[in-house]
Order: structure tokens, then C-alpha cells, then sequence
């Protein structure tokens, strides 16, 4: 189990920045271009942002994304590094009291530029094959119109406009604007183009035509291929042609000729890895930390589904769930000690009032973690089971009838209250000490009465 969900939790908060609108072009781009690549989820986690933002005016926390998307808080991360790495989602975090994130959208690639980048290109190609490829790439081919006959008799700007010389001064300093720019993604391929120049002479391949973009394409090239700058050398001569002229075209035919030609006929695929995991996470030991790891996680949907055998919760739950996040402020893994607690504790009944009477007794505890929640519901078990009778007018009557009936069942208790998987650092248990001390001065003293004859 990976520990990536340390990098976000529910009651982080974010804020989303929409340097420009988007159209609905970009959202076919996105469409058919985008989500073959990264999957549904990534997609829709982009198109709630784009949504979400174009109305949000002060910050969120992502337990709203959890619940608009219908994801745990691991899956709505995954979508977020995808979309990072894809070009189309800049991340900026702010660490202190409480984190918070601010998610900036950018649009889509062009398809020219998309096409072209043999990174993206090739990985959509092996994401959906070459007849839904080249239908792809045919819907977004703008068909130039036949100009045969045709002259342009467009005037200039200064055809029309000439300057004047008055006293109106001078306009004040703009303020930063956006531009709206189709950033491509960053390869992040480390390259080294100072060998790559050593074999390759200045007379077959002039320095000046290995400019920025051809230098971009090399080391995108080198990163699919998993060449180094020797095989780049080959490349790069069999891709110039006899004018001394190196396209990004020509560079992605002559690697596809030479990869065909020394390693496979078949294209290499990308697939997706985490290079960025946190080096202190560590798969949980015991069923406790497993436990815990989930409790931090999900959702409180997701945890009403999981109790419920997998079977949609009713939408009274839901909402007093989130009425306990949203209204009151407590924390998603807090809730989810108390939903757990309470449902196997009451026979499956999640009643409102109950619920919020130990809800408001961990608030004003300040409980913030589900390990805390665990702690103090151990420690206060007795306390809210009086306040269970109290609050049941079922269980007052049959008492006050019949105060000798056993009975006629036991409600089950979470695993977690009996800390089985408790470590040598627990925290110990004095009554159970002393309950052990109490039973062992009892066995000598009948030890003592038998070696008596009693």
C-alpha cells in the first residue's frame, strides 16, 4: 500500500486560478486527445476544477472535491500528479497551521503542437492504435480552402493609422496580465548535448541548426527511445537533409527508422510510475496502522459504503455526515471513527442525536486525528454508552418494567477498541494491571487455603 495520500489530506484546503477562460474546444482537445492518455478520473477532476472555479470565490476543502467527484482523497491525488505531469494542472502548496493549495488550469496543447510532440504523440498512439489515431488527428486538420486565382489585398495597420503628435500624455503602467500560453510539459530528461556535439562535425551538422526546439525534441526522442547522446548522433544524421535543415518531423521519422532498424518493429509504450514517493513512507505493519491509514483516507461516504457491505448508504447518512464536516469542522478521519464506532456499537442505527452528542464532545476535546478519535472513545466508552441509554426511550421503559431481564443481545464493538495490533510503544493500561495483580493475589490466597486442608 502506497503512502502517497501523506501528500494531501480531506481538510486540506485549495483554491483554483483560471488564468483565462477555456472554450469548448478545449474541451473536445481534451476529449479526444487527453483522456485516452490519462484516463476518465484525471479528466474529471480537470473538467470539476474548470467548473468549480469559473464560480468559486474563497477557498474549499478537497473533502468537496471527494464528495462532487465520488473518490477517495488517494484517487483524487493520482488524478492531480497525471494532470500535472501531462502539462495541463500547475500545483503551488503553502505549508503552516493549515496547508492549503492553489490548482492553476492550463489548457490544452494545440493539436499541431500536440502532433508534433513526439512524447504526447506517441503515447496516444499506444493508448488507443493507429486507425482511432489517425481519426483523431484527421478531426482537428484545419483543410485549406482552394486560393487558385485569389491575391490578398489585406491592408497593414499603418495603411490605415498614422500617428499624431498631441498632449493627451501617456497611459499608466498595465498591471500583470495573462497570457494565454500552451506551455507544453516538462520531460524532465536530463541530456547531455556537450557529448552529443563532440561526434558530430560542423560541416555535416552546422551548430546553428540544433536550435532550442530541435534541442526539446532530441531529448524527448532520447527519453522514449532510452538512447543516450551515441545513438542521438545516428539520429541526427539521418535526419538532416542535403540543405543543412533539421525539423522536429524529420528527427521523429529518422529515431522511428532507427529504433525499427536496431531494437523492435513494434513502438515503445509509456507507462505511468511514481517517481516522487515519499522516502519516510512505509507499508503499515499491523492490522492497526493498516486501519489507520484508511481511516485518514476515505471519505465518510466511503466508509458508510464499506460497513454497508458495499451497498450505497441512504442519503440521511450522507448528509449528516457531511453535516459534521462541512457545518461543524471536524475533521474526515475523525468522522470516520465516529461513524464506525457508533454504527457497530448501536446495531447498525446511526442516530442523529447520539451522533452528535459524542460529536460535540470530541470537538470540544479538540480531537483532530482518527488515532486520537480511537484513544478517546476507548477511554469514554462507559460515558457514551449512559448517554445511549439516556437518549432511548425503548431502552428506559424495558428497564423500568423489568430490571432483571438479561439482554437479548451484545452490539458489536470496531476491532480497533480492543487495540490487538498494539505494538511495544501502546500506551498501558493500568486498570488492566491492576486487574491482573488483583486476580494473582487471589490465586495464592486459595493456594494457601487448600495447602490448609481448608
Amino acid at each position: 500500500m502506497t503512502a502517497l495520500y501523506k501528500e494531501l489530506q480531506p481538510a486540506d484546503s485549495y483554491k483554483i486560478r483560471l488564468p483565462y477562460p477555456f472554450s469548448n474546444y478545449d474541451r473536445q482537445l481534451l476529449t479526444i486527445l487527453y483522456q485516452p492518455m490519462i484516463g476518465a478520473e484525471a479528466i474529471a477532476f480537470y473538467l470539476t476544477l474548470w467548473a468549480e472555479g469559473e464560480a468559486m470565490k474563497e477557498e474549499a476543502t478537497h473533502y468537496t472535491l471527494m464528495n462532487l467527484l465520488g473518490l477517495p482523497i488517494a484517487k483524487i491525488f493520482e488524478a492531480r500528479i497525471q494532470l500535472e505531469a501531462i502539462g495541463l494542472l500547475k500545483t503551488f502548496r503553502k505549508d503552516g497551521g493549515n496547508r492549503s493549495f492553489v490548482y492553476e488550469l492550463c489548457p490544452p496543447l494545440d493539436p499541431k503542437t500536440f502532433f508534433a510532440d513526439p512524447l504526447l504523440s506517441m503515447f496516444l498512439f499506444s493508448k488507443i492504435g493507429e486507425a482511432a489515431y489517425r481519426r483523431a488527428r484527421e478531426r482537428f486538420v484545419v483543410h485549406a480552402e482552394e486560393m487558385a486565382g485569389y491575391e490578398e489585398v489585406s491592408r497593414t495597420f499603418t495603411d490605415i493609422y498614422q500617428p499624431v503628435h498631441a498632449k493627451a500624455g501617456y497611459p499608466s503602467g498595465e498591471p500583470q496580465l495573462h497570457e494565454r500560453k500552451r506551455t507544453g510539459f516538462d520531460a524532465d530528461a536530463d541530456f547531455d548535448f556537450d557529448l552529443l556535439r563532440q561526434g558530430l562535425s560542423e560541416q555535416l551538422v552546422p551548430k546553428r541548426v540544433l536550435t532550442a526546439s530541435i534541442k526539446d525534441t532530441i531529448s524527448k526522442l532520447a527519453f522514449l527511445y532510452s538512447w543516450g547522446p551515441l545513438e542521438m548522433q545516428k539520429v541526427v544524421l539521418l535526419a538532416i537533409d542535403d540543405d543543412y535543415k533539421l525539423t522536429a518531423e524529420s528527427m521523429k521519422r529518422a529515431a522511428s527508422e532507427y529504433y525499427k532498424l536496431t531494437v523492435a518493429t513494434t513502438a515503445p509504450k509509456l507507462v505511468q510510475v511514481h517517481k516522487t514517493e515519499p522516502k519516510a513512507a512505509e507499508a503499515p505493519k499491523t492490522k492497526q496502522e493498516e486501519l489507520l491509514v484508511y481511516l485518514e483516507s476515505a471519505s465518510p461516504v466511503e466508509v458508510l459504503r464499506d460497513i454497508a457491505n458495499g451497498k450505497e448508504p441512504l442519503p440521511a447518512d450522507v448528509q449528516l455526515a457531511n453535516q459534521l464536516v462541512m457545518q461543524h469542522g471536524m475533521e474526515p478521519p475523525v468522522v470516520n471513527v465516529l461513524l464506525q464506532y457508533v454504527l457497530l456499537r448501536t446495531d447498525m442505527k446511526l442516530t442523529k442525536a447520539y451522533v452528535e452528542k459524542i460529536a460535540s464532545h470530541w470537538l470540544r476535546k479538540k480531537v483532530t486525528t482518527a488515532k486520537e478519535a480511537m484513544e478517546l472513545a476507548r477511554i469514554e466508552h462507559a460515558e457514551y454508552m449512559k448517554w445511549k441509554a439516556e437518549g432511548s426511550p425503548v431502552s428506559s421503559a424495558k428497564s423500568s418494567v423489568s430490571s432483571n431481564r438479561k439482554p437479548v443481545r451484545e452490539e458489536k464493538l470496531p476491532e480497533w477498541f480492543y487495540q490487538k495490533d498494539e505494538g511495544p510503544a501502546a500506551d498501558p493500561r493500568p486498570a488492566n494491571d491492576n486487574l491482573e495483580k488483583e486476580k494473582q493475589k487471589l490465586l495464592a490466597k486459595l493456594a494457601m487455603k487448600k495447602g490448609k486442608g481448608e
